[in-house]
């Protein structure tokens, strides 16, 4: 089968195509262009990186035209530039939607977020609802997946907290409220992509995926500090601080740490799908099985740096390193 991907490069996206590539599938990886795919991706047999926006529906009307299905894996978690909510999420969504239409695909897969949902006052969430209602109205059979906080090898989340960890001695949790998650390994949720993209048992569905595991942030945090030798010192910090802290993270450096929408997926906790009214039951067999131990996290850490200077935008690399 031939499989178109979006953001095919980024985390979720890579790790798709690994396994579509690895079960003799051909697969069609878009990504912006901007930075060069991992270099194993790039030389996967059956694997063709373009270099396409998502929102650029002539590029990747021509880079989908012989596709069977679409994943469309491309997002963004905070805005910079050119690069809005608006832009990738609701004109990309378009494009891609119409892309999977004019190539005639079975089925076009959506990422979404677990929260997604309309006038909430988070630009992120509302982009990504409308990305979502875009793809069930498509005329083309659809899976939305609703999905919560992911982790794994090439991951932000086990990344930038062992940053912190490494960099300060305290971490700041989230407000004064336990706020409460359930991580998500990256093999498990490709695990329904994969079934959502190749099989016919989700068609028109719209289904959250989360771990099976519930865990208050502080656990989340400390479990990745023990697995670096350390015992976090955690302190609440008053949400309004974390956002203010994640704008300026935003404006400073290369990657944020924070930005002002995890903020807010943390403030109002990863646990259930929003609106639920919309979510169909994951069936049983599909849900995701895989706790957050020491083993997982050991598997998905990267080789620890503290933040420093070159991690500035405008620092000695640019803000690369």
């Amino acid at each position: 089968m031939q499989v178109g991907v979006t953001g095919a490069t980024g985390f979720i996206g890579s790790h798709l195509t690994r396994r579509l590539a690895a079960a003799g599938h051909e697969v069609v990886a878009t990504s912006r262009g901007e930075t060069a795919p991992p270099a194993d991706l790039a030389e996967l047999d059956g694997v063709r990186v373009v270099a396409a926006p998502v929102d650029d529906e002539p590029a990747l009307r021509t880079a989908f035209a012989d596709v069977d299905v679409v994943a469309h894996l491309a997002g963004i978690p905070f805005e910079r530039g050119p690069q809005t909510y608006r832009r990738v999420h609701v004109q990309g969504t378009r494009a891609v939607a119409s892309a999977a239409e004019a190539a005639d695909a079975d089925r076009l897969v959506l990422s979404s977020f677990l929260k997604a949902r309309p006038n909430c006052g988070s630009g992120y969430h509302e982009s990504k609802w409308v990305a979502e209602e875009l793809v069930r109205g498509a005329d083309v059979d659809h899976v939305v997946c609703k999905i919560g906080l992911t982790y794994g090898p090439g991951d932000h989340v086990l990344t930038q907290v062992s940053r912190a960890l490494a960099t300060a001695p305290v971490f700041g949790l989230v407000g004064f409220g336990e706020r409460r998650m359930r991580p998500l390994v990256v093999d498990d949720l490709v695990d329904v992509l994969e079934v959502a993209l190749l099989e016919d048992r989700l068609a028109g569905t719209t289904v959250p995926v989360v771990g099976p595991e519930e865990l208050a942030l502080e656990t989340f945090v400390g479990r990745i500090g023990r697995v670096m030798g350390r015992e976090p010192i955690t302190v609440p910090v008053p949400v309004v601080g974390h956002r203010m802290l994640a704008r300026l993270q935003e404006a400073l450096l290369e990657t944020p740490a924070t930005a002002r929408a995890q903020v807010r997926m943390l403030s109002e906790g990863l646990v259930e799908p929003e609106p639920a009214a919309v979510c169909d039951p994951l069936p049983a067999d599909l849900a995701p099985e895989t706790p957050f131990t020491r083993a997982q996290i050991e598997r998905g850490l990267p080789e620890v740096r503290r933040f420093g200077l070159r991690d500035l935008r405008w620092g000695p690399d640019g803000g690369r390193s």
